[in-house]
């Protein structure tokens, strides 16, 4: 039973990690209007510097059910550095059979390790992490967040917003399924995006919220924060 526990775990918190840093609400409403910036624009200054970011660090919110994942929400940071794979720390918030499970994660490399409320980490097995999802993807500018910001169709910039005290503009479009599919697993339909992009510089993603096409219209919400900030991820003792 531990087995299939851990299994079940990883798999939903590896999706819901890369859809946590594939799509990476707002705090106040702003400025609409035909003088707002070109929506093209904004999404190729953003898939380019996205394509550099090395670290970051992530809240992600479910709002609904999701037919088949169970994570609530999850915290943590993402590097592109220690290995061929990057790593990943944090915590996690989610539905196991009927209960609820909270607690921690280490990814690093092609290992992973989980943490319940007691006990110490338990690793497991690298075969099953290659097979379930390569974390590198997530940061990848080929397959990775840059990716979707470079083929957003039909974007629209629709307002102006401050998410977080930080100035941003709110860009809506639609993703198709091939270009989402390496960073979530099981997406079988083409999703609606909103992405909050940063007002000033290089207009780097702040926020993104991913509507789930099925009954009562869930939505997925990360936000990103500390961008390059240095992350230091070991694997536990």
């Amino acid at each position: 039973m531990r087995g299939m526990v851990m299994r079940r775990f990883l798999v939903a918190l590896l999706a819901f990690l890369a859809t946590a840093l594939s799509a990476c609400t707002s705090d106040e409403g702003g400025a609409e209007g035909s003088s707002l910036p070109d929506a093209k624009g904004l999404l190729q200054d953003a898939a380019k510097s996205t394509a550099d970011i090395k670290s970051a660090h992530f809240t992600l919110t479910v709002n609904g059910k999701v037919p088949g994942l169970d994570v609530q929400s999850a915290e943590g940071d993402l590097t592109r550095e220690g290995g061929k794979s990057g790593a990943a720390q944090g915590t996690v918030k989610m539905t196991l059979f009927g209960s609820l499970f909270e607690g921690e994660f280490v990814i690093v490399g092609d290992k992973a390790y989980i943490k319940g409320p007691t006990g110490g980490f338990q690793e497991l097995p690298a075969s099953l992490i290659a097979s379930l999802y390569d974390p590198a993807a997530i940061l990848d500018p080929d397959r990775g967040i840059a990716n979707v910001l470079s083929n957003v169709q039909d974007p629209n910039t629709e307002a102006e917003e401050d998410v977080a005290g930080v100035p941003t503009y709110r860009v809506k479009g639609r993703a198709a399924k091939d270009v989402v599919a390496d960073l979530v697993p099981g997406v079988d339909s083409d999703v609606d995006i909103t992405f909050w992009l940063k007002r000033d510089g290089d207009h780097q993603p702040v926020k993104a919220s991913v509507a789930v096409p099925v009954d009562g219209s869930p939505t997925v919400d990360v936000t990103l924060s500390d961008v390059d900030k240095p992350v230091d991820i070991t694997a536990p003792q």
